[in-house]
């Protein structure tokens, strides 16, 4: 059952159908948000495989930033972690009100001896 704080946010007449001409909500995407809000407050794992045209982006990062936790999220690729920094990110913090801190870190270098 997804929870009322997402079935909110995910609406038509929602925080994403305010900022996102013609948004119609998905029952995958809200499954899947459903499902990180829940891994997110029982500090679980989740491991999600949806397939395109689900809204995933949409579906962890509307969680996360209405969570109030820190939240790390990983890209397979810098191209991808920019479209979510620069283009995503931003229409979901004004969608959703979100006045928390981002920041963007770009490759991690591990040395060992």
């Amino acid at each position: 059952m997804v929870s009322r704080t997402i079935k909110k946010a995910f609406a038509s007449d929602g925080a994403l159908g305010r900022v996102i001409p013609g948004f119609q909500p998905r029952q995958p995407q809200l499954d899947m948000a459903d499902a990180v809000e829940q891994a997110i407050h029982n500090e679980d794992q989740l491991v999600v495989e949806a397939g395109t045209g689900t809204g995933k982006t949409f579906a962890y990062l509307v969680p996360a930033l209405l969570s109030g936790k820190k939240t790390i999220i990983s890209t397979g690729s810098k191209n991808l972690q920019e479209q979510l920094f620069h283009r995503d990110l931003p229409l979901m913090v004004e969608a959703l009100g979100f006045h928390g801190q981002v920041s963007l870190l770009k490759g991690v270098l591990i040395i060992s001896a």
